[in-house]
């Protein structure tokens, strides 16, 4: 009797499987080849002779006899033409399940026109989505998670898997999918079009675009269009129509955006019965094992069980065994179900590093640089910690708006203080202002201020910025600039910046038509172009856009999600770039801004739990000291680099460690990618930044010709080099 229940014991588990996580899985995530050596057998027979149930063999043998005398029966393509991609056939479990007409297995092979553009990681990945979306990897699973890194050609494998599956198929040569469905965000609808074209020609495939100009009417009249491509926004205003449709694939582009399945498109696009899903992500886990198992359940629902199974099997144990106080058996045990889950999901996630693509791409250099305040930044800074709001929030103040607005008002603070000055007017105009953060502000500001007379002298990063473009104009005037921000308020102030000083500039945001996205970035990349800055939103246009045209990217400001951040810096460093590439993130030392880069390491870090394996990581909370530390100011060069107690000369070079100097005692081993070292004080996972090489702004030279130029600026620098040829 347990709690007035009672209970039989069916069986006993082993500490193994516990450990594991394996006695809560149902029986249906066991992979295919794990089957019993007879059907493996029977699947290499069947290549010859197809199965048939037995009332179906006699006509199944007419049938398949006049079949195999018609072209439909041969392999599209030759499959021993050199360097022909193959895909694997199905075995005899596959053929019981899904071959019921008794039909002849046919060779599928890749289009020949596809294959010899196919880089070898490439022709992996169509490998694993096309097992994954027929069913092959596994039992009943019939999705995929696509979770390469930005830049190794997602987009590419995608066309390639839906050409093959509109043209092929495993069983009679019958085409696996009539139509296929991509959804992506709105500013990269008009880029799926131009790269079906681009890959696959416009005589080979019609694609239909939704846009304001052509409605989701005229795909469902025209039979001559296989491919949809439609944004997010636009499949739920259409949803009642795409769902008389037949689709035999769904491609999601920036399938993060599923990271809820609460949400009405998540819903809206699961409820559509079709069974074959991919999602296209660069970062799979954003902010926490939520979100991670929201996207598994989109694409193979049920394989993870319910959420509240998932909690308490993976999440809680993993995220536990991640606190630095957990007992060994908490660890141990977390560790175990992080190796289970990522087993579970392997069978239908690919993930591949950047590193891959290096060698086809030119070198690049990162470069974290942080920005002394100006005196009135500061000034200003002081008297908004001071605020009575602030001090409440401190003390325990849970109104749900409070430390938004504590956070928005500090970091326009640190991208300009003309940006907190608009909204100290528009608040004193409207009389709010007296209840608000904003109080007290106006007598802080000088009196020019009211005459719109902002200067760039007022904010750090401004000055570091505007000095940067003179030197990249003045020692490469053929360089271009991509001027990424979050805000469009501070890419009006990066315009005004522009105006001032002459440069040519082009600007995508919000407010831009997504018919003219994609000529904005194709005259950009155009060597006829003569606009040297490209301002971009984040929001609008900092993922999937192709922006090779230049070589030089600014990140003005930081986001609170990494995956916000690296997503926009990759947009210069793809494809198509010829020259080496210059990523340069700007940070307010001292200031919210450096606690929000150090909080990115730790979110980085919950990454590599489940998707790559292996890597150490952190789960970031804010409690109440927390909130303290985010809400303070140091007077420091790079906090960062003091939480880090690196010993280093700063100057960028490898300080010398003798052999018998004990590990825990040895400075940052600069450019060594084998040390890891943590800072338990932060609780962050800092290995990342101990590979980088550090520069005090007082140092000589940043061993940078466009950074000595404004060197008088950087109280700090982090770099790196991403090369194939860097040891």
């Amino acid at each position: 009797m347990v709690g007035g229940k009672e209970v039989e014991v069916m069986g006993v588990i082993s500490a193994e499987d516990f450990a594991r996580g394996r006695c809560f899985q149902d029986a249906h995530v066991e992979k295919e080849e794990e089957g019993p050596k007879s059907a493996q057998a029977l699947s290499r027979c069947s290549v010859a002779k197809p199965f048939c149930s037995p009332l179906m063999s006699g006509r199944a043998e007419k049938t398949g006899a006049k079949a195999q005398e018609g072209p439909s029966c041969r392999p599209r393509h030759d499959p021993l033409a050199p360097g022909a991609l193959v895909m694997p056939r199905p075995s005899a479990n596959h053929q019981w399940a899904c071959n019921k007409a008794g039909l002849p297995v046919v060779d599928v092979v890749v289009d020949p026109h596809l294959t010899s553009q196919l880089r070898p990681h490439q022709r992996e990945g169509l490998l694993f989505l096309y097992e994954c979306v027929m069913g092959m990897r596994a039992i009943s699973v019939h999705g995929a998670i696509l979770a390469d890194e930005i830049g190794l050609g997602k987009t590419l494998q995608s066309v390639a898997l839906a050409w093959t599956l509109l043209r092929q198929g495993p069983y009679g040569g019958r085409p696996v999918a009539k139509r296929v469905l991509v959804v992506a965000p709105g500013s990269l609808v008009q880029n799926w079009g131009a790269e079906f074209n681009k890959w696959l020609g416009r005589e080979r495939i019609r694609v239909f675009t939704v846009d304001q100009d052509h409605r989701i009417e005229m795909f469902v009249a025209s039979p001559l269009h296989s491919v949809l491509v439609i944004s997010y926004e636009m499949l739920l205003r259409s949803l009642e129509q795409i769902q008389k449709l037949e689709f035999g694939l769904i491609i999601c582009d920036e399938g993060h955006r599923l990271k809820n399945s609460s949400i009405k498109t998540s819903s809206a696009i699961s409820g559509l019965s079709c069974r074959r899903r991919v999602i296209l992500t660069g970062t799979p886990v954003q902010n926490d094992l939520q979100e991670f198992y929201a996207i598994i359940e989109f694409v193979n629902p049920g394989i993870l069980g319910s959420s509240t199974a998932y909690k308490k099997v993976y999440e809680e144990p993993i995220l536990r065994s991640r606190q630095p106080s957990c007992a060994e058996e908490e660890r141990v045990l977390g560790e175990e179900r992080a190796a289970e889950l990522s087993r579970l999901t392997g069978m239908f996630i690919l993930r591949r590093t950047q590193e891959i693509i290096n060698r086809y791409l030119p070198p690049r250099l990162d470069w974290t640089l942080f920005c002394g305040p100006s005196p009135l930044q500061v000034e200003l800074y002081k008297q908004l910690l001071s605020h009575r709001v602030i001090r409440a929030l401190l003390q325990g103040s849970t109104h749900a708006n409070t430390p938004l607005a504590c956070i928005t008002a500090l970091k326009k603070l640190c991208n300009h203080p003309g940006l907190l000055y608009s909204t100290v007017k528009e608040k004193t105009d409207n009389g709010s202002v007296e209840s608000t953060l904003y109080e007290g502000l106006a007598g802080v500001f000088p009196e020019s201020y009211s005459s719109g007379g902002f200067s760039t002298a007022d904010s750090g990063k401004l000055l570091v910025l505007s000095d940067l473009l003179t030197a990249i104009r003045h020692i490469s005037p053929t360089d271009r600039v991509v001027l990424v921000s979050n805000y469009t308020q501070t890419l009006d102030l990066l315009q005004d910046l522009c105006v001032h000083a002459g440069y040519t500039f082009c600007r995508l945001d919000g407010h831009t038509p997504t018919i003219r996205r994609q000529r904005l970035v194709d005259n950009f990349n155009s060597p006829h172009c003569r606009d040297f800055l490209f301002l971009l939103s984040s929001k609008a246009g900092g993922v999937g856009l192709n922006l090779v045209g230049a070589s030089h990217l600014v990140l003005y400001d930081i986001d609170w999600n990494p995956a916000n951040d690296i997503q926009a810096m990759a947009r210069v460093w793809r494809d198509g770039q010829k020259k080496t590439v210059h990523i340069y993130r700007l940070l307010t030392a001292g200031t919210i801004e450096e606690r929000i880069f150090q909080r990115q390491v730790s979110k980085q870090g919950l990454s590599g739990t489940v998707v790559d394996l292996g890597k150490g990581a952190e789960h970031a909370s804010f409690s109440t000291n927390e909130m303290r530390d985010l809400f303070s100011l140091t007077d420091t060069n790079s906090l960062t680099h003091d939480l880090l107690n690196c010993s280093c000369n700063m100057d960028g070079t490898i300080p010398a460690v003798e052999d018998d100097e004990p590990a825990s005692d040895r400075p940052c081993q600069l450019g060594r990618h084998g040390d890891r070292r943590e800072v338990a004080q932060k609780h962050l996972s800092m290995s990342e930044l101990m590979q980088w090489r550090h520069f005090s702004g007082d140092a000589h030279t940043f061993a940078d010709p466009y950074l000595d130029h404004t060197r008088n600026h950087i109280t700090f620098a982090f770099q790196s080099t991403i090369s194939h040829t860097a040891q």
